[in-house]
């Protein structure tokens, strides 16, 4: 009994151990290229649909019209399309993400559905204000108004039916990132002072 009792313990002691000197001094997959953990997105995704479903706003506050779908493609574009692309415009960045930025304008293979609009958009509206730990989705709480979260969070949930064509023509244009020109001028590194 002592050495079942004895085997049990040094078995419990040795597993976190082990992760740590795995973790520690192996090869963990860290790197974008790596493949997932085992059960990473069970343990992953299994917590933030919960969450989001606890959590996520019954009503909207917007209407889905033609104002609403102008004023998100103008969020869409300045906030969003880096990374999750423009209408017929895939992100080159976005699909080397871990795990990739969807691409929000893209046809699902299967059915109408276009980027996120099966979503309900009170779920895109939380994670745009709330963000994804472990992803590249930032929080925009802290950077956009609710109206404007709600603004595109409609606009995405509309993405598989006909929009007005001021928005469309606002989302069909091409990205011309410039990291020099679009970063805020309190985050422009200056061109005489040293860089770390």
């Amino acid at each position: 009994m002592i050495r079942l009792l004895f085997g049990i313990v040094v078995g419990i002691l040795l597993l976190p151990v082990a992760a740590w000197i795995w973790f520690t001094y192996g090869h963990p997959p860290v790197a974008v290229a790596d493949a997932a953990l085992p059960l990473e997105r069970v343990i992953t995704g299994t917590p933030l649909h919960a969450r989001i479903n606890l959590e996520i706003p019954k009503t909207v506050p917007v209407e889905a019209n033609e104002a609403t779908f102008v004023a998100g493609a103008h969020i869409y574009r300045q906030q969003c399309a880096f990374c999750h692309g423009s209408y017929g415009n895939p992100s080159q960045i976005g699909a080397q993400m871990f795990p990739t930025a969807p691409p929000l304008w893209q046809k699902h293979a299967n059915g109408d559905v276009v980027g996120v609009s099966d979503d309900p958009p009170g779920e895109t509206y939380w994670k745009v204000a709330n963000g994804i730990r472990l992803t590249g989705m930032p929080a925009f709480r802290p950077s956009l108004s609710e109206t404007e979260m709600w603004q595109v969070s409609v606009l995405l949930a509309n993405a598989n039916k006909p929009l007005p064509p001021a928005a469309l023509d606002l989302l069909k244009q091409p990205l011309n990132f410039n990291p020099a020109t679009s970063m805020p001028p309190a985050a422009k590194p200056s061109l005489t002072a040293p860089l770390l």
